[in-house]
């Protein structure tokens, strides 16, 4: 047999992490097509289908899924070869608004993690507004926040996020009681915006639940117990967006915005990763 294609491997293994042709193009600087062709015929020197294709998803297949992880190693043996010289580590802190932290993010880390062994990721999460705070103080090198579109400070957009009234498939309001809210507390922009909303439309509201994150706040309305402010991506298995059906106000979108003043290869490079990673995954 042929020695396998490493480009090709390393295709593979990032459109299995990320579950998207497009995000891997994005994070490997090609295209769509071009990572389609390599996986293509990766599959035929292998004799074996790894991926299954739908229009709506990529997902492994069961020969994919056996060989994933010996792939997976043979990239970061490469990548340990490459920085075999670079023995000095280098610490990246990372600060990230809680509000965006889902589901996929120890995907995105071991992918990072893959790029360069060497690079040691510290992650802080935390509101956005704490988050800005900790990064004008200089105690973060990064930082991956929420703001509103007329904030005057620059950074890069990434994507905008946007919102949605939560609940679980089985949860219905009770007659004359108050809409119960999960938030993540009075000083949650998105939670001030959504109450504003509310009062405006003359809606009445109570809060049954504050929990920082989304995950907190989500599983609050999993179980049936409120309705939750929650960008939509971040929702948790088993619930829906229920502000059509209740004539409930929209809620306002969100930019999301990395700031970083790094410009050395193997900085860029990691937050690179993640900014790709967030970007497609707005669109999932």
């Amino acid at each position: 047999m042929k020695s396998l294609d490493l480009d090709a491997v390393r295709a593979f293994v990032l459109t299995a992490e990320l579950q998207s042709f497009t995000r891997a193009a994005d994070a490997l600087g090609s295209t769509q097509s071009a990572i389609s062709l390599k996986l293509r015929r990766l599959e035929e020197q292998l004799g074996r289908r790894l991926l299954e294709r739908t229009p709506r998803q990529v997902r492994l297949s069961a020969e994919g899924a056996a060989f994933v992880e010996a792939a997976r190693q043979l990239v970061q043996a490469h990548e340990r070869a490459l920085t075999s010289f670079e023995v000095k580590q280098r610490r990246l802190v990372i600060g990230i608004s809680h509000q965006l932290v889902g589901s996929e993010l120890p995907g995105l880390l071991r992918w990072m993690n893959q790029n360069d062994p060497n690079l040691v990721i510290e992650l802080r999460v935390a509101g956005s507004r704490d988050v800005m705070q900790s990064y004008d103080d200089g105690a973060l090198d990064a930082a991956l926040v929420l703001q509103s579109e007329d904030h005057r400070r620059n950074g890069e957009v990434l994507f905008d996020e946007s919102f949605a009234w939560i609940a679980a498939t089985h949860w219905e309001p009770r007659a004359g009681h108050p809409l119960p809210l999960s938030t993540q507390g009075e000083t949650c922009s998105i939670r001030a915006a959504a109450v504003k909303a509310l009062d405006n439309a003359g809606i009445a509201w109570t809060e049954v639940f504050i929990g920082k994150g989304a995950a907190l706040v989500g599983a609050a309305a999993s179980m049936g117990w409120a309705v939750a402010v929650l960008a939509r991506r971040t929702a948790p298995a088993g619930t829906i967006d229920i502000g059509k059906a209740l004539s409930l106000p929209a809620l306002p979108t969100q930019q999301v915005v990395l700031y970083s003043a790094l410009n050395d290869r193997r900085s860029r490079q990691a937050l690179g990763t993640l900014a790709t990673a967030f970007k497609n995954l707005s669109t999932a």
